[in-house]
């Protein structure tokens, strides 16, 4: 073990704000609770994806159908006990979309557009602390501000937490404000030892998940408070730059800013799919992986590029003895829908151990841009070309009038997924993203 118990950060050289995080509570299922008529904290309702299946998966569930009932957000329907009051709706994507633009919208009449940052469909970061000065109000005041004003003009209720970075405002949220009365926390530098260190789960520090908990064990860290007070530069060794920044996240510091717009070292463009039931038939299996990997196909040639990497990931069900395989293949730059099916096909065939299939996806790396059509040997230059004119004009034919405007008649066999899954949003009742 390297503890130092004498180690200190020094606060006054840190960047001081006033950092809002406003998570929106159980936002699915109250918005369509607040739809009814209904009230989102007293009502028994879930969102459900996929309700007529036994493996329809809840998507959202009010506070009450959470401790009442004990449904989770990953419940499948077979597990969900029958109730006189319990409401089962399916998702509406787009309605959810449309209230995380109003609510955001609310926000920026109180601050810059640079002054937030939306964290998923449910959670924003907002920064207050210029707006202070304009409307002569403290981070509290703006965190009440912000819970009535969404309250009474949609209906819904928030959990706020405030902080003097995005790390401390999302730990104060997580770990205080969804307790207190008025369901707002805040934790400071000053309060970092009475607040970041009581957290006694390392799983519920941000960034650490199950399999960082069991890295940090293997070092002797069980508590925000062993991270805080191991070595800072001893933890290098086992875990890199990571573990200096989980150890100054421990201590409250976060350098982060919002303003900076992440750019990722490498693009990828790929598409996941779980399955309402366990696939067993081989042709079924390959339609759905036909439907993706061209999905997949679409949205590269319309963010034009073309790739040289194709990933097939491939999970069986939770009844067998494997859990799936996930591999990959160099190729030569390609955006034809042809070609990526058949390579994502030749790792199926390659890897496929006869195992029921229940989750797949399929991602295309390396990409390049599409600058030019790579010909080969094999293959007449007039075919390739065709090829290529008929992705084009399927792919405007499908902008213009939708993805069901031409479809291949495989589609229409058992076990298909692509014209459902067209009509979705995120993968849920609503678009899908470069077919339409």
């Amino acid at each position: 073990m390297s503890y130092n118990h004498a180690q200190f950060f020094d606060y006054s050289k840190e960047k001081q704000e006033d950092m809002l995080c406003v998570d929106m509570k159980s936002f699915y299922a109250s918005v369509e609770c607040v739809e009814r008529g209904l009230d989102p904290l007293t009502t028994l309702l879930v969102v459900m994806s996929g309700s007529d299946s036994p493996g329809g998966l809840a998507l959202a569930t009010s506070p009450r159908a959470k401790t009442e009932l004990g449904i989770s957000n990953v419940s499948r329907r077979f597990e969900i006990p029958n109730h006189p009051e319990l409401v089962i709706v399916p998702p509406r994507m787009n309605l959810y979309i449309k209230k995380n633009i109003q609510i955001n919208e609310l926000f920026k009449q109180y601050v810059a557009d640079e002054d937030i940052l939306i964290y998923s469909i449910d959670e924003t970061f907002i920064r207050v602390s210029q707006s202070k000065k304009l409307f002569h109000m403290t981070a509290y005041d703006f965190a009440q501000q912000f819970k009535q004003e969404i309250y009474h003009e949609f209906g819904l209720h928030c959990t706020i937490g405030i902080g003097d970075n995005m790390l401390l405002s999302k730990l104060a949220l997580d770990n205080e404000a969804k307790n207190n009365s008025d369901m707002i926390a805040q934790w400071r530098y000053t309060d970092v030892p009475k607040t970041v260190w009581n957290i006694q789960q390392l799983t519920d520090f941000w960034g650490i998940n199950r399999a960082m908990e069991k890295r940090l064990n293997e070092l002797g860290i069980y508590t925000v408070y062993d991270l805080a007070h191991y070595d800072f530069f001893h933890i290098k060794q086992p875990l890199g730059v990571m573990g200096q920044q989980l150890v100054a996240h421990a201590w409250g510091i976060d350098r982060s800013d919002m303003t900076n717009t992440y750019q990722p070292v490498s693009k990828s463009i790929g598409n996941s799919q779980i399955l309402k039931k366990d696939y067993t038939k081989l042709s079924e299996i390959k339609i759905v992986i036909k439907e993706v990997a061209e999905q997949v196909a679409t949205r590269l040639r319309a963010r034009k590029y073309q790739t040289e990497c194709v990933s097939l990931s491939i999970g069986y069900s939770r009844y067998s003895e494997q859990i799936g395989f996930s591999r990959q293949l160099k190729i030569s730059p390609t955006d034809s829908s042809k070609e990526l099916v058949a390579y994502c096909l030749q790792l199926f065939d390659t890897y496929y151990t006869g195992e029921p299939v229940r989750k797949l996806s399929v991602n295309y790396s390396n990409l390049v841009p599409n600058q030019a059509v790579q010909l080969n040997l094999f293959e007449e230059p007039e075919t390739t070309i065709q090829d290529r004119l008929l992705d084009q004009t399927i792919d405007v034919i499908r902008r213009g009038f939708g993805f069901d405007a031409i479809i291949h008649a495989s589609s229409l066999l058992e076990g298909a997924t692509a014209i459902e899954r067209s009509h979705l949003v995120g993968g849920h009742a609503g678009g899908m993203d470069g077919l339409t």
